[in-house]
């Protein structure tokens, strides 16, 4: 009774011995807007705005649809983090088998000599069998503890799977809208060559005859060349953007099927709701989020190592001085105890592991606040670009229109003898570039939607 009563009484000390006083987290920074810098026509969709998984399909091709479909299927960065899922998944099982006890089957024959009593060599045969079983009690929850940061760890590695899922959707229609745009600027450059080859022969038929001087089918002749070098330049772009499309893809090089013109395809309209939302939707936050759950539970794993730990132990087994012996009469053997750690001294080893998990779950904290505003930044960043694209792409599209009546008129006037040949060459430059900026900026514009869907995250929506 002594006994019990000084163990008791010692066990309060011992645990207060080993505790650690508290790490606080920082203090948190972040505040959430209560909305988006620039309107949006699907703004007022509120809360529950919700993203298309599938949000590729608006956009109207089924080529796309397709090269997303392999993409998902294919791609090297998904089979990694797949892999990687997998991995965190057969994590957990391993923490959550220190839960139960542990058995073991030992069988160890063994033969010696040594000294009997008379100084006489003896020699003997003995094999032992046994099953020994060993069980931790998880007093102070540091076992609940590590199973709790495994599963936030693989929760985390799901995230992070869906995230680079988006990103490989948003890069496949990123490229492919691209390559449209590509397309389309290297059919006009064809075009503008062919009508560049028509003047130059005018002007050169001009200058055999006399009509015009030497310095206008000079001219003539050098935008010629001018317009014919964008042409390799142009498909030498398309070369390289097939490639990088079929590197997402898992494919080898080669060429790409085409589907719907890049005039043809739709623009499309995601609500991008309240800025409270995203913290829901983004994958990327998601795994932040977990990541610090799990680092938390890792810290409190650290802290709990301070304290002392039971084990428990039973071994059953037998032993003969033959393998037929201990099959047929074998001496029974038998023991069970336990012991109890305590950490006394271990020149702080404990502690400063504890203080580095506090280190690892405040830059968690510092991590997920970085991914938030930057989910914040990228999805106005979205927005204003959109905007300002649209705009810009409205005033683009009234040069074109300009700059090819100034070309009509410009070519009657050389036509009926009112102008130079300058005059509709400079008209030609014009309308060439105002062509090719309303192409850029509609490729452009398709490529922002496409952002915007990457920063509202996509459809993605991870499971609380």
């Amino acid at each position: 009774m002594r006994r019990r009563a000084f163990v008791l009484a010692a066990l309060p000390l011992l645990l207060s011995a080993c505790a650690m006083a508290p790490q606080p987290a920082p203090e948190p920074s972040l505040t959430v807007p209560p909305g988006w810098r620039t309107a949006s026509a699907g703004e007022g969709a509120g809360e529950g705005a919700a993203i298309d998984r599938d949000w590729w399909r608006a956009f109207g091709d089924p080529v796309l649809d397709e090269l997303v479909r392999r993409a998902l299927a294919h791609n090297d960065d998904l089979k990694i983090a797949r892999s990687r899922l997998q991995e965190y998944r057969a994590r957990i099982r391993v923490a959550d088998s220190a839960r139960l006890p542990a058995l073991n089957l030992a069988l160890g024959p063994t033969r010696a000599r040594t000294i009997g009593p008379f100084g006489e060599p003896v020699e003997t045969t003995s094999v032992v069998g046994a099953v020994q079983a060993s069980y931790e009690p998880d007093l102070f929850g540091r076992i609940a503890g590590s199973v709790t940061a495994a599963r936030f760890e693989s929760l985390a590695q799901e995230a992070a799977g869906q995230a680079a899922a988006l990103a490989v959707v948003a890069n496949t229609a990123s490229g492919y809208l691209n390559l449209l745009g590509l397309d389309a600027q290297l059919a006009l450059a064809r075009a503008t060559l062919e009508s560049r080859k028509r003047s130059f022969e005018l002007a050169r038929h001009q200058f055999e005859v006399g009509y015009s001087s030497r310095l206008e089918m000079s001219q003539a002749e050098a935008e010629l060349h001018a317009t014919a070098a964008t042409v390799p330049a142009l498909e030498r772009q398309i070369a390289l953007q097939e490639q990088a499309l079929n590197l997402l893809l898992g494919a080898s090089p080669g060429p790409l099927a085409r589907g719907a013109d890049l005039m043809a395809l739709r623009e499309p309209r995601p609500a991008p709701g309240l800025p409270s939302a995203l913290l829901r939707r983004r994958p990327d936050i998601a795994q932040a989020e977990r990541l610090l759950a799990a680092s938390d539970a890792g810290l409190a794993v650290a802290r709990d190592a301070l304290l002392p730990s039971i084990r428990l132990t039973a071994s059953l087994g037998a032993q003969g001085h033959s393998l037929s012996q201990l099959l047929r009469s074998p001496t029974a053997l038998w023991s069970i105890g336990g012991s109890v750690l305590a950490p006394l001294f271990d020149a702080g080893r404990l502690r400063a592991q504890a203080e580095i998990a506090g280190t690892v779950r405040d830059r968690a904290v510092y991590a997920y606040e970085s991914v938030v505003r930057t989910a914040f930044a990228e999805t106005d960043n979205a927005l204003a670009s959109i905007d300002g694209l649209q705009r810009q792409l409205a005033e683009a599209e009234a040069r074109r229109v300009a700059a090819n009546e100034v070309l009509r008129v410009a070519r009657n006037r050389y036509r009926n003898g009112y102008a130079s040949y300058l005059e509709e060459l400079d008209a030609q430059r014009t309308t060439f570039d105002a062509d090719l900026n309303a192409l850029q900026l509609r490729t452009g514009l398709l490529a922002a939607h496409v952002d915007l869907y990457r920063a509202l995250g996509g459809g993605w929506t991870p499971a609380p």
